[in-house]
């Protein structure tokens, strides 16, 4: 079987890299397209997956319409040299397109309901969406929910292995504490029309937390100068480790609150007025983090958390109880693929 997939964030190379790794030993032949964003070929080169760049990540709405034509077209040439089988992405729109075009069959993976832009322009030409039993909304026919997270094609224990070396390389103590926390650009297509924390919301989190344990940041823009020195330093394919021995996430990322629910690390996440399914699952049924839309709401449940109020041990035995009761998201992917009748 011939695969394309195309990448568009850094969290895909790790959603979709066990499945090329397997489906390869299989002798299937997989073709990686990318969009040029965060990590995203740092990623790739470090796990040795091929990969073919289509552009530069744009920003705005204005240029992400722009390289609608351009990406689908230089897209539709390599595919057609390709010729695979079968597309699969998260929620690609130039995948979607392009595949509709040569007759081809799109899988797409979706875990983002306030996508909705997105999902309507790739809707009409992907086959079937997966999307997790968390989803909040019906896509219609075209969907199949399984019982997992998107994170658990990566974190889980049939994949995830920690290694205790990162805490030397950050130079943090075995009983240490440490935070790290995630600041994003609010750039992606779904983000439009909402804003994270300002600036001073930023330096009073840090300033409030690191009373109790060592910073580690995150961002995706530029910090000043007093945040920059909280900057990580962890090389991308490193920071799962990271996560899972820190005493705490906070931020504004949705996907690494959930790769620190999947971690056994508790998350306190800002949340505008996105309701994301797989954060208020794994708030609310496993115990393993909080959402919070008020800025003395992160800092107070983050305290709450370091300072011993919630016993620590807590989160490795939720944690066992989530992973115990969900599924190996790669095995389940690789499944669908091979028994995808086009």
């Amino acid at each position: 079987m011939r695969i394309l997939i195309d990448i568009g964030h850094p969290a895909h190379v790790h959603l979709f890299r066990n499945f090329i790794k397997v489906m390869e030993k299989k002798g299937n032949k997989i073709l990686v397209t990318i969009r040029e964003k965060e990590n995203v070929e740092e990623l790739l080169n470090y796990y040795k997956i091929h990969y073919i760049s289509l552009g530069k990540n744009k920003k705005t709405m204005l240029e992400k319409i722009g390289t609608l034509y351009s990406y689908s077209k230089k897209l539709y040439y390599i595919a057609r040299d390709f010729n695979p089988n079968i597309f699969l992405s998260h929620g690609s729109m130039y995948a979607a397109h392009v595949s509709r075009l040569l007759g081809k069959s799109h899988i797409s993976m979706e875990d983002t309901e306030h996508s909705s832009e997105q999902i309507n322009l790739y809707k009409p030409f992907t086959d079937v969406i997966l999307t997790s039993n968390s989803f909040t909304k019906n896509l219609g026919q075209k969907q199949i929910r399984y019982n997992g997270y998107h994170e658990l094609a990566y974190l889980h224990p049939n994949y995830f292995k920690s290694d205790s070396s990162i805490l030397d390389f950050l130079g943090i103590q075995k009983d240490e504490k440490f935070v790290i926390i995630r600041f994003i650009s609010w750039s992606a297509s779904h983000d439009f029309g909402h804003t994270g924390l300002s600036l001073e919301m930023k330096r009073k989190i840090v300033r409030e937390l690191s009373k109790y344990a060592r910073i580690v940041i995150t961002s995706e823009d530029p910090l000043p100068r007093d945040l920059e020195k909280y900057r990580s330093t962890i090389p991308p394919e490193r920071m799962h480790d990271a996560l899972y021995y820190a005493s705490l996430y906070a931020g504004e990322g949705a996907t690494m609150a959930s790769e620190a629910a999947c971690l056994g690390t508790p998350f306190v996440t800002f949340v505008s007025s996105h309701k994301i399914g797989y954060l208020i699952e794994q708030e609310e049924k496993y115990k393993l983090g909080f959402s919070c839309s008020e800025l003395k709401d992160i800092i107070s449940t983050s305290i709450n958390i370091l300072d011993g109020s919630i016993n620590p041990n807590i989160w490795v035995e939720r944690r066992r109880s989530m992973i115990n009761s969900k599924i190996d998201v790669t095995k389940f992917l690789v499944s669908k693929v091979e028994n995808w009748k086009a």
